[in-house]
Formats: C-alpha cells, structure tokens, sequence
C-alpha cells in the first residue's frame, strides 16, 4: 500500500500575485510512496543479503557510493515479500522480465493512484471535473497503458483525453509540465492531471563487476509518484494556483545519445551512463538557462531566481552551482529532496516544488521568477520558466 501526502491546500492569506491571462498555472500537487522506507545506513547491508552476494570489494564500493549521494532514506516497492514468492530476482542471469514487469505495472498504477487523489483533494474540485491526463512512467510496459488503469481507478469521465509519455528517464516530469502547459492553454476550461509514477524494480539485480552502473543506482535511485493540476484562468476563491508555467524549452546535446543508455532484456533493464555526462551538462546550461529567462527580460543575473532543478545527483547540482555562480542556499529544494527521497527519476521534479512552493510562501518578499530544469537520455535539456504567485 502507498502512502499518500498532499501537504495541505496551499492557500495563504499573504499577498499573492495575479495569474498572467490565458498562461497555465499549477493549481495542486500531491506525492505517494510505497510502503518500504530505506534508511540509506541500512541499504549496503540489506542489498547484499537480498542478492546473496559476497564480493567485499562490491560491498566496500557500494558503502563509498552511499556517502556521496547525500541520500538519507528512500522508498521502495521491492520487499521480502516479493523475494520471498520471486527468488529469481535476486539470481543473476534470470529470464524475469515478465515477473518485474507483473510487479511495476501493479506498482506504479497504485502510486500513481494515491498520488493522484491526495492532489484532487487539495485542488478541492471534484475529480469530474478533470478533462485531460498526461500520465508518465519509465516502469511499466502494457496495452492499454497505465493511463487508462488511472482513468478507471480515479472514476475519471470516459471522455477524458488521455496522453502517455514512456521512458524518457528523469526529464519526464518537467516534459510533462510542458505537454500539460501545452494543452492547459490551448483547451479553455481544461483542467490536466499530470502523473508521475517510478518503481526501480525493473533493474534489480545481484551486483555484477561487469556493470558497474547497477551499484550507482543501488545507491542513488528510490521509487515513489507524484500528481499535479495544471490549468489556465484558475477560478477565484475555488482554485489556489501557486507557479505560473510561463514558457518552455526541450533541447538535446547532438552526438550525445550514448551518455544515457537504457536497454530492455529478458533480466530486467540495464542502464550505462557515461563518466562525461556531469561535464555535458556543464558545458551548455549555462546558455540553456539565458534562453529561458531572457522570455522575462531578465538577463543573466541567476541569482535573482529561484531554482527548482532534478537533482539527478550531487555532482550535477555541485556543477551547475559552480557555472552558474549561485549562492550556496540557491539549489536547497534540491539537494533536500534528494536527502529525503533519492532521485525518483520523474517525480523528483514535482517534490522539488513542493518545497519550493513551501519556501516561497514562507518569505517575505520572495522571487518572483524561476526555473524548473531536468536532465536526462539524449542528452535532453527541458526548462520552464516559472513565475511564483505567492
């Protein structure tokens, strides 16, 4: 079972800016979890014991991988229960596709779920009400999608317009932002649930030195979901919109499609990520980010926004704080969500902002301009400039 938390309503009787006309605000935002909370002194231990495995090097790497991701506790949806009916998961080399994927579609849709109404329930319009879904996942594989299993669970109209987007990795939830803007602004009336759910069943799997990768991910990746309300000319004393999606930018780093490289095979998925994907990155935000705030004719003075950015890892946010000259205080959404959550690949974006919004209201004359940024296969850059209403 899945714990939900939507965080209250976000009203506040402090001044709040007007929402520019016809511009796609976000109205709600909510989060679920699975049932495991992983406290990451704990994980080095539990992980070789559930895999079976001996290799001290490995376990001496992993515990050093551990201290530098900055993670505190995680999520997850793997649990003695499940190795206990699936063994096989934990036995290198084994066909289990079919089993993981039995477990994540399950998984994923119940988050997403969860997510999903603890967001309604904020927003505080009926779920009758939602005319769109634009559900993101990168752990499920089916026909039909988790979109229409959302559907039904949430009792949503069977006319709702329905949009998946399937493995983009950790920019998925700002792309979705994005496509919800999109539709937000071009339907009047419309009201968008977005979704977001991950689980990281589908890559585990005993240590092997022959991917090195699997042990980052054991270290930094947690499973979770996320949901928001997007919508456009939000209704006075019904609807509380708290971020503005003002304007939106998806670029991708030619020749770069090999950093990020995710594959499907019969044991699961296996990742590899190029050791030059922190100095990609590094190397065009900087023009990226003037792209986006030059809309609001801001220049380039960053430290005058505020940063709602995918903490993919400690070494990019360490970066980007670097190039970009912020002040030390500038990413601390980030590397909180990331100390409380791990990187849950597309959702992170959205607990980002949760603290973000909680951040903003909690100040006396707060930014009024930000950006969300995320990073993922491709390389793929997606930015929204964000406008704060609190």
């Amino acid at each position: 079972m899945s714990k939900a938390n939507g965080n209250g309503n976000g009203n506040s009787s402090a001044t709040r800016r007007a929402p520019t006309p016809g511009k796609a605000t976000v109205l709600a935002i909510g989060k679920a979890f699975p049932g495991q909370l992983v406290p990451q002194d704990c994980l080095v231990e539990g992980f070789f014991r559930d895999t079976n495995c001996m290799d001290v090097a490995m376990k001496e790497k992993l515990e050093r991988l551990c201290k530098t991701t900055t993670v505190k506790t995680r999520y997850t949806v793997m649990s003695k229960e499940i190795l206990d009916k699936y063994p096989e998961l934990a036995t290198e080399g084994s066909p289990t596709i079919t089993q993981r994927l039995d477990i994540a579609n399950k998984a994923v849709t119940e988050m997403a779920k969860d997510a999903s109404l603890a967001c309604i329930k904020q927003w505080g319009r009926p779920a009758g009400d939602i005319t769109h879904v634009v559900y993101v996942s990168s752990s499920e594989i089916r026909l039909p999608g988790g979109d229409l299993y959302l559907a039904s669970e949430l009792g949503l109209r069977n006319d709702v317009n329905r949009v998946m987007l399937y493995f983009l990795g950790c920019y998925g939830g700002v792309t979705g932002l994005r496509i919800a803007k999109d539709i937000a602004e071009n339907n009047p009336g419309s009201r968008v649930l977005l979704t977001t759910s991950e689980t990281t069943i589908l890559g585990f799997r005993p240590p092997n030195k022959s991917r090195p990768y699997d042990l980052v991910g054991a270290a930094l990746f947690g499973d979770g979901a996320a949901a928001a309300i997007i919508g456009a000319e939000p209704i006075t004393k019904v609807e509380s919109p708290f971020l503005e999606l003002n304007y939106a930018v998806q670029q991708f780093l030619p020749g770069t499609h090999n950093v990020i490289d995710g594959r499907l095979s019969e044991e699961g998925i296996n990742f590899k990520l190029g050791r030059d994907l922190p100095q990609k990155i590094d190397d065009n935000i900087e023009g990226f980010c003037k792209k986006l705030i030059e809309k609001a004719g801001l220049g380039d003075q960053f430290n005058d926004l505020f940063w709602a950015v995918h903490p993919g890892g400690p070494a990019i946010l360490n970066r980007l704080e670097t190039t970009l000259k912020l002040r030390g205080d500038k990413l601390d959404c980030s590397r909180r969500a990331l100390m409380d959550f791990g990187n849950v690949s597309s959702n992170t974006i959205f607990y980002v902002m949760e603290y973000m919004r909680d951040e903003l209201m909690s100040k006396e004359n707060g930014e009024e301009w930000g950006l969300a940024l995320a990073f993922g296969p491709g390389i793929t850059f997606e930015g929204i400039l964000l406008r704060s209403l609190n």
